[in-house]
């Protein structure tokens, strides 16, 4: 993406009234005005909170707001010029239930109150393979530690991705340290009985992966 579309696309964030960008410093002082607030002051209802975390293009979000209309949906990730697409599409078809937050996931629970969110998706995260990234990957024991925050007692977590290595990690760490796994599947296209917010929306990417007879893994579990 050239520098000049991609400021033209942080300006037009600017003027979207479904996105969000408080700086580090809102967020860790507390002056964040959204925190414990979500459904209060934007969604205005009291509707489950679902997070996007890493979201991305923001397609999963803005489709899991389109099928599920009684539910609240924000897209976090810290590249707003690629949750530009998203946040355009909610306004042009004024889909009133999905929001974006401009932030980086270790921000997470400095942006939402504890046990404000029921239900929380990392789609195709970056698997950090290398050891020396483990602290990066999105369902290390840290970053489980601060979903837990925010999630309510009952609250969900979903991890959808390609990569078989993040799938055995992640189920390898979620049973060792005894969180609870609900559903677990190697390949989500070719076993029956898959949900269906897992296989009735795809990302572009995942589409790609698809085409190349990759197969797509999934996980739901909660943390306790």
């Amino acid at each position: 993406m050239g520098s000049k579309n991609k400021l033209k696309r942080f300006n037009e964030n600017e003027t979207f009234n479904n996105v969000f960008q408080p700086s580090r410093e809102e967020l860790v002082t507390a002056e964040f005005t959204l925190k414990g607030k979500w459904r209060d002051t934007f969604f205005k209802n009291e509707n489950p909170l679902v997070l996007e975390l890493g979201c991305g293009k923001g397609e999963y979000s803005v489709a899991l707001a389109k099928q599920y209309p009684n539910k609240n949906f924000v897209g976090v990730d810290i590249k707003g010029a690629r949750f530009w697409r998203g946040a355009k599409t909610g306004i042009e078809e004024n889909i009133p239930n999905v929001a974006f937050l401009r932030t980086q996931i270790e921000l997470i629970d400095h942006a939402f109150a504890e046990n404000e969110v029921d239900e929380i998706w990392i789609t195709f995260p970056d698997p950090q393979i290398k050891y020396k990234r483990t602290k990066h990957r999105m369902t290390n024991a840290e970053f489980l530690e601060r979903y837990k925050k925010i999630l309510k007692p009952e609250g969900l977590v979903n991890l959808k991705t390609d990569s078989e290595f993040m799938h055995g990690y992640t189920l390898g760490l979620l049973h060792g340290a005894g969180h609870e796994v609900l559903y677990a599947n190697h390949d989500v296209y070719k076993q029956e009985g898959s949900p269906e917010e897992v296989t009735s929306i795809q990302t572009y990417y995942e589409g790609q992966y698809l085409a190349q007879n990759k197969p797509i893994t999934y996980i739901r579990f909660k943390i306790k």
